[in-house]
């Protein structure tokens, strides 16, 4: 707790400096859409989210427009567009190599039934219930501020989240994807493949690249991964300005940290470390404290899958690239003019309206609890709010 001279001096400073100007926070842009692609969410503690969302042939799930208010501020817009862009799933043995979303991912949108979305609210799409909105989600304490033994002044919240949810049969996976929009600004993107194992077709898998599944040690499931790319294309209070910035902690085995800044200004493949992270920000867009308005991406739950030379793309965790509308797909992009995989798009320009790609990758070793169906596993990464407002936005 601030001790009594350390107040004085600050009220002192207070009353003999000249007040900051500070820029105001600009309200954003309502989204481009309405019933029923609109989604708009006023939660109890006055934070709101509101967006788009429609299904795309290639794509899916798409969002587009999400602008954040927060409690007893103005609108902050901050997604363009967010969207899978790869399923990437490649077997240990090295065949098959499969890449789900290049036949069309959203043809193979699964009709929702009422118990798919228990307590929300079914949308269509050409008259098929293909979108859960579920506006009240759970996702634990929000704060706990315990008073030093007087009730009276304790702090307690339980955070609540805007979760949408849409299911694609591919192949022998059904993926669930899922977007949860919470009360504090957060966004968590993430998916959940479920449905039946491949199996083994007749063909044998050696106990070096699987697990055994069923009665004894006969038939083995093979291990594969699932690398889940994601495209984000960040507008915070619009496209101009947006820089993207990375942070690093040097220092490991020290018992200091380091923190180190890299502002990203030429498009790049990137390595994902345990504690780097980066952040999208608008320097023109400041809180009330004058500090620059961003949003930060973690990915820290990834086995960083690294494939041949002849798959270039999963060589990096994280890509920055400039905007471009046909740059759409990680990999098997195949629409001209733009080139075929994220790799390729990577060359060379300058960054000044930044598309943000994500990698999370799972690798799958199966287990007798696989067999039908087979429970959700999931994998997915964080952004957060990172200085939107000057404090607890709850």
């Amino acid at each position: 707790m601030r001790s009594f001279r350390a107040a004085v001096i600050a009220a002192c400073l207070l009353i003999a400096l000249p007040p900051v100007a500070v820029p105001a926070l600009a309200a954003a842009d309502p989204p481009a859409c309405a019933a029923p692609y609109l989604v708009d969410r006023t939660f109890d503690n006055g934070a709101r989210w509101r967006l788009c969302w429609e299904m795309r042939e290639i794509e899916g799930l798409t969002l587009t427009d999400a602008v954040y208010t927060p409690r007893g501020h103005e609108p902050v817009s901050v997604l363009h567009s967010g969207h899978l862009a790869q399923i990437h799933v490649p077997y240990d043995s090295g065949e098959p190599r499969f890449h789900d979303m290049a036949g069309g991912l959203g043809f193979s949108a699964v009709p929702l039934k009422d118990e798919d979305c228990p307590q929300g609210e079914r949308r269509e799409q050409d008259e098929v219930p293909v979108l859960c909105v579920l506006p009240d989600q759970p996702r634990g304490i929000a704060y706990l501020n315990p008073s030093l033994g007087d009730d009276s002044g304790r702090r307690s919240a339980q955070g609540k989240a805007l979760v949408l949810f849409s299911a694609f049969e591919l192949g022998w996976y059904t993926y669930l994807v899922e977007w949860r929009f919470a009360d504090d600004g957060s966004i968590n993107p993430r998916v959940g493949a479920t449905g039946s194992l491949r199996g083994s077709d007749g063909i044998v898998v050696s106990p070096k690249h699987g697990w055994p599944i069923g009665v004894g040690a006969s038939d083995f499931e093979e291990s594969h991964q699932h690398n889940i790319f994601w495209r984000l294309d960040f507008d915070v209070q619009g496209s101009a300005d947006d820089v993207v910035e990375q942070y690093d902690f040097a220092g490991s085995g020290t018992a200091t940290l380091e923190m180190k800044r890299k502002v990203i200004t030429k498009e790049a493949g990137i390595t994902n470390n345990r504690t780097r992270w980066w952040r999208v920000v608008d320097k023109t867009v400041k809180n009330a404290d004058g500090h620059p308005a961003s949003w930060e991406i973690t990915n820290s739950d990834s086995s960083q899958y690294r494939g041949p030379d002849t798959e270039p793309y999963s060589h990096s965790d994280v890509y920055v690239t400039q905007y471009s509308a046909c740059e759409r797909l990680t990999a098997e992009n195949a629409e001209p003019p733009c080139e075929l995989s994220v790799d390729q798009f990577v060359n060379g320009q300058t960054v000044t309206d930044p598309v943000v790609w994500v990698s999370v990758d799972y690798h799958h070793v199966a287990r007798d609890e696989d067999h039908d169906p087979m429970p959700a596993h999931w994998q997915g990464f964080h952004i957060q709010p990172r200085d939107i407002t000057a404090s607890n936005p709850h």
